[in-house]
């Protein structure tokens, strides 16, 4: 039997953006499990909807016993039969379907992020923004390769285009981060609708605001103060 675990403070919010028909986010909001996840569909893409919400149906039932080792595997396992499940559907004539994905777990002072795509996690900490997961996308390789400038990375025709997401290929390769929390962490989970519309210094300000339910409604009011063309979505955690 696994020892207590604390209670986390959580809360999240989804908003179709005005350039979609439709809101192709979805979101994961288990504090009394310890998960929690924001999924992004491909824009472009048909069914985008269809395959960010089994994404996080997948992780839905995931249960909240083991280690979180254990734990880490089986969002792994989830997320590999959600990507075979859309390879199938391409196989058989449906459109391309895929989706971004980012995860925290967290558990007696450890936490895990698994992610593919570019949907983020972010922890504040001490006052200081840290990005704990880093963007599958074009405009990211072409800045580790030093071909671009990261201005002339961002001007890239090409540059949002993705280099993994579940559905994405055959094959999924997922990246992992592992830390260890300290009291007063704060984690956002977010879509790239939200942070592209956000500077550092405003997703910090923001997380500094309060409480979870506090920071969601200061971020998309940040955020909401232009058009928002993307769908947005974000979560806030305090370990």
């Amino acid at each position: 039997m696994n020892p207590a675990r604390p209670t986390w403070r959580s809360a999240g919010r989804t908003q179709r953006g005005q350039s979609r028909p439709r809101n192709e986010d979805a979101l994961l909001d288990c504090p009394q499990g310890g998960c929690w996840a924001v999924a992004d569909g491909m824009g472009g893409h048909r069914h985008g909807d269809l395959a960010s919400e089994w994404v996080i149906s997948s992780l839905a039932s995931l249960s909240a016993q083991g280690s979180l080792d254990q734990r880490v595997d089986a969002v792994r396992q989830r997320l590999q039969g959600v990507n075979r499940r859309l390879a199938d559907a391409r196989r058989t004539g449906s459109a391309t379907m895929g989706s971004t994905v980012v995860t925290l777990l967290l558990d007696n002072g450890r936490a895990a992020c698994v992610w593919a795509g570019d949907s983020r996690c972010y922890l504040w900490r001490e006052q200081r923004l840290y990005q704990l997961s880093r963007d599958h996308s074009l405009l990211q390789r072409l800045m580790d390769e030093g071909q671009l400038s990261a201005t002339q990375a961002r001007a890239h025709p090409d540059a949002r285009a993705l280099t993994r997401a579940i559905g994405a290929h055959a094959s999924l390769r997922l990246e992992v981060l592992e830390l260890r929390t300290r009291p007063g962490d704060i984690f956002l989970l977010c879509s790239d609708g939200l942070y592209q519309a956000l500077s550092h210094v405003q997703l910090g300000l923001a997380l500094s605001a309060g409480g979870p339910q506090q920071v969601v409604e200061r971020l998309f009011a940040s955020a909401l103060r232009a058009p928002a063309r993307d769908d947005l979505t974000a979560i806030v955690v305090h370990s």
